[in-house]
């Protein structure tokens, strides 16, 4: 690499957990990072849903060189075990984080990068490609800037991209017409939302632990509000990966969220309808019918919750020689360790920057871009991936492929072939079977 790219600092996009921790080691590592963030703030994603706890303890939501940039600043780790909610986690470590010197004057809120391209190239030239800088550029409040790295850490994440409703991979007909009815995540139904969901009929879509929190924070608004009727819609009949492995979860926060959420299934307080693909939404008489492809329909609803997941935006690396997997839009080589059509196991095979490496030399997506539309990323993943890849990039092989990362097991793993059948004990299944055990 010619001496003037390698004084280039290396691109960070995104200043969440992942993204801070990558620049993190990079000043560990005597690297200069760029971190440009496209919100406010920093942790923008964790702000939106501050109000929701983690089911994952401390010791899983705190990078290790992030914590020992922290502790030499005087700061303190909170209890391993406490369950911070995403607010505490912003507050009390994203946020001192990021205000320490060795970050702060690297990073740049309000840049909203819109493509990453190599300078002077299209993705089609191949000479000398290796070899020139990467090239940035950001929508700012002044207007497009660009910028130059050595090398591109993308950790933008997902959670601004949400699924739609619509079960066909694009929004549901009527979806973008009654956008006001309609939000994406989890809204804060027990504080700020409220007035919006209290003594409304609300359906929330999806199966996941998104679908659950709500789920079980409109229960308590119910109970407060008894005219507040709720429904819960989901795609298929498996509920395995939502209700959980209850006592065999690493995580008993979350085991004991699929407890409760079948508790509440089985107390008939809330509509239930399984099996029903969403197809289209039209207003009648002020409240919103909801059909599915087999002209099935919900009648009545006022809210909707939608909790469907979220998607990568791959637009920003358009002019990047990049490989992706086909159907889950994760980084490819890593699509077999987390496909759920192969298995829905909590856990993951340690991967590094070799897994999370593309065509495109000096180009890592990390975080939850790098499982694209797969689900269940844990931070503590994206914290090793980060690891690794900046020991790449520093030209640490060794440390780079020693990737150590234990993660707390679901307690249920379905694999091809078992699809249909109860969820079974991780730890029954072996390894030819599933590779997530």
């Amino acid at each position: 690499m010619p001496q003037n790219v390698a004084t280039l600092p290396v691109a960070v996009l995104g200043a969440g957990p992942v993204g801070l921790a990558a620049a993190a080691h990079l000043r560990e590592r005597g690297m200069t990072p760029l971190v440009l963030e496209a919100g406010a703030l920093v942790g923008a994603s964790l702000d939106s849903f501050r109000h929701v706890q983690l089911f994952s303890p401390w010791r899983y939501n705190v990078d290790k060189a992030a914590r020992r940039l922290l502790e030499e600043a005087g700061w303190r780790m909170p209890a391993p075990d406490a369950l911070p909610s995403a607010g505490e986690l912003l507050d009390q470590y994203l946020v001192p984080l990021a205000a320490l010197p060795a970050l702060a004057d690297t990073l740049r809120l309000r840049h909203r990068v819109t493509a990453v391209t190599r300078a002077g190239s299209d993705k089609v030239t191949t000479r000398a490609r290796a070899e020139t800088p990467f090239l940035i550029r950001a929508e700012t409040l002044d207007g497009p800037r660009d910028f130059l790295a050595s090398a591109v850490i993308d950790a933008t994440g997902t959670w601004s991209q949400p699924n739609p409703l619509g079960a066909n991979g694009i929004p549901a007909i009527g979806e973008t017409a009654l956008a006001a009815r309609i939000a994406y995540g989890m809204p804060d139904v027990l504080g700020s939302q409220r007035p919006r969901y209290a003594d409304k009929r609300v359906l929330v879509v999806g199966a996941g632990h998104s679908a659950a929190g709500t789920l079980l924070a409109l229960a308590q608004l119910a109970e407060e509000h008894p005219a507040t009727r709720l429904a819960w819609v989901t795609r298929s009949d498996r509920l395995a990966r939502v209700f959980g492995g209850g006592e065999a979860d690493g995580l008993p926060a979350r085991g004991a969220l699929g407890r409760r959420l079948q508790a509440l299934r089985d107390s008939g307080r809330l509509e239930m309808r399984q099996s029903f693909p969403i197809h289209a939404l039209e207003e009648t008489g002020g409240r919103i019918t909801v059909r599915d492809t087999a002209g099935r329909h919900i009648d009545g609803i006022d809210e909707i919750v939608c909790a469907t997941g979220a998607r990568p935006d791959l637009s920003v690396g358009r002019e990047l020689r990049l490989r992706h997997d086909h159907w889950l839009e994760s980084t490819d080589a890593l699509a077999p360790l987390i496909d759920p059509n192969e298995h829905s196991c909590g856990t993951v095979r340690p991967h590094g920057h070799r897994e999370l490496a593309h065509p495109e030399p000096g180009y890592y997506a990390v975080g939850a871009k790098s499982y694209g539309r797969a689900p269940n990323f844990l931070l503590a993943t994206g914290y090793e991936q980060a690891r690794s890849v900046v020991a790449a990039l520093a030209g640490d092989l060794a440390a780079a492929d020693e990737v150590r990362l234990v993660l707390p097991e679901t307690g249920v793993c379905n694999t091809r072939g078992a699809l249909q059948q109860a969820a079974r004990p991780c730890c029954t299944v072996k390894a030819a079977d599933a590779t997530c055990c």
